[in-house]
């Protein structure tokens, strides 16, 4: 890892990150279900639906949802019958996650906090890992995607979900100016914090292309990559094999 890194469009030295992004999602965490739906349109909903079909959770598999506070990937998984542990750097996200599923009857679910880049699970866990629009938020990616391949059992699979970049003619230059230029008001109006919705935004920016973040991910050992864009890339699902 460099000693900089992104927080959106600025270079912060990178044992800065994990603090700022830690102060942006508790920030957010409240109404972050209800700004995912302004922004999107609701079109994330569908999203994680795809996403989840993608897993195909079993009955007696162990999963690991990184970064999966509020609880939206792991409520999908949890009809499965999978074990599920929900794992999150943000005690306040996994709060509200623990308050949905008490207000849901959803029960069997395990909440930890956690760091992607230092997980204290032991070798061979879990049987699938999924992290859904949170790797961009972590400070060294290529460690949490190492992690990621060290905690997965021999035969296990990757998936992340996350915003990237379309190759759709024309579509990236709208989506670009309304999310810099609405978004940041939605959170203002939503949740009272145009900042952080800011960073969540430019965030997105830099992030690493389809291509590129392909090759992070076979580069932490993972064979059989493949990336599934929708929109164009505008989100792209990324998977992988530990064999």
């Amino acid at each position: 890892m460099t000693d900089t890194v992104s927080f959106g469009y600025e270079d912060i030295p990178a044992t800065e990150k994990t603090a700022r992004v830690g102060h942006v999602f508790s920030n957010v965490a409240r109404n972050y279900d209800r700004m995912n739906d302004a922004m999107s349109g609701g079109m994330h909903r569908l999203w994680k639906d795809q996403f989840v079909a993608r897993v195909k959770p079993r009955e007696g598999e162990y999963i690991l949802d990184m970064a999966g506070g509020t609880g939206d990937i792991a409520f999908r998984m949890a009809k499965s019958g999978a074990a599920i542990t929900v794992a999150d750097i943000n005690a306040e996200m996994l709060a509200v996650g623990i308050d949905r599923a008490a207000t849901r009857g959803i029960d069997g679910l395990v909440w930890t906090e956690a760091n992607a880049e230092k997980l204290v699970f032991p070798d061979r866990s879990f049987d699938a890992y999924t992290i859904a629009f949170g790797i961009r938020n972590v400070t060294d990616i290529p460690a949490a995607l190492r992690e990621a391949h060290r905690v997965l059992k021999f035969g296990g699979r990757f998936f992340c979900l996350e915003f990237s970049t379309t190759v759709w003619p024309g579509f990236g230059d709208v989506y670009d100016a309304y999310s810099h230029r609405l978004v940041p008001k939605l959170g203002q109006m939503i949740a009272g914090d145009a900042d952080s919705y800011r960073y969540l935004i430019e965030s997105i920016r830099r992030f690493p292309d389809m291509p590129k973040f392909e090759g992070m991910i076979r580069d932490a050992g993972f064979a059989r990559t493949k990336v599934e864009p929708i929109l164009g890339g505008l989100v792209a699902i990324h998977s992988g094999w530990k064999i």
